[in-house]
């Protein structure tokens, strides 16, 4: 796993925020449920649409939808498919079932079904900025930045479109992984200007100011990040130390090396700790 998602999914997961066994959820959020087609409400009535509304198919298909994302979340994503199956039964216009499976199969390494899950998705709500979200990361693990990007940019151009933190962070971590660094800096930058809270924006914008050289912004953002005991782990303590060595403090390198050797003995990153691999 490549540096950035590798910091991504650990801070992320550390933190408890969403996330799969099998696929980066940080980068990969799933809408809630939906009805579409003959089970939506109506756009004309002004009425509060309550549990009396949903029809018996409509509720088969949410509950099934609810089980497969906790499923999913937990990592059974066989079961997970099952349960999304019956939701797409019970359901067969609802995008979210579409775009969960999506997720489900390329957590399961299918990539065939999984692009044609994402695109069913799009072609029952060509403006589902989250369908987009997921299918641009799944064709960024694919390597095609280009596809991915546009697909980025299409969720962010979607009015009132939420969850634009998210989408720039996933966006800048595929920049990343694409060499585009200077692209990358401005998605991560706008990303955490919109939600400066958050640690794994602040780590992967870190990751690319040391890769561009910015060496004393890169420590204003770990400093951060490292100041907060909840969020502290190998990796950001090794940043830390990289960054510092970077900049000429030794005394800044041995203070996060004995951290890292001392909590965190056994990771790969006090490994390349003491054998000296700071640039590798």
């Amino acid at each position: 796993m490549s540096w950035e998602c590798r910091a991504m999914q650990r801070v992320v997961m550390g933190l408890a925020v969403a996330a799969a066994a099998a696929w980066l959820s940080g980068c990969a959020g799933m809408p809630g449920p939906r009805t579409t087609g003959a089970d939506a409400p109506s756009t004309e009535t002004k009425d509060r649409v309550t549990a009396s509304d949903e029809t018996e198919a409509a509720k088969r298909a949410r509950v099934r939808l609810e089980l497969a994302a906790a499923y999913f979340g937990r990592g059974q994503l066989t079961t997970a498919l099952d349960e999304v199956k019956l939701a797409i039964a019970a359901n067969p216009t609802d995008p979210s079932a579409f775009n969960l499976r999506g997720l489900i199969y390329a957590g399961l390494g299918d990539d065939r079904l999984a692009e044609e899950s994402f695109r069913r998705a799009l072609q029952l709500d060509a403006r589902d900025a989250d369908t987009m979200q997921n299918y641009g990361w799944y064709l960024c693990q694919q390597k095609r930045y280009a596809e991915a990007d546009a697909q980025f940019r299409q969720a962010l151009d979607v009015p009132h479109y939420r969850a634009a933190p998210r989408t720039l962070l996933t966006q800048g971590i595929c920049q990343a992984r694409a060499g585009q660094w200077p692209q990358a800096e401005a998605s991560l930058t706008r990303s955490y200007e919109l939600d400066p809270g958050n640690p794994a924006t602040a780590v992967n914008l870190a990751e690319v100011l040391y890769r561009r050289g910015e060496f004393e912004r890169a420590r204003f953002q770990m400093r951060r990040v490292n100041g907060n005991p909840d969020i502290v782990n190998a990796q950001t303590l090794w940043l830390a130390a990289r960054i510092e060595n970077r900049l000429g403090n030794r005394q800044g390198v041995q203070d996060f090396g004995t951290q890292l050797r001392n909590r965190f003995p056994q990771s790969p990153e006090a490994g390349a700790f003491a054998r000296g691999q700071f640039d590798e």
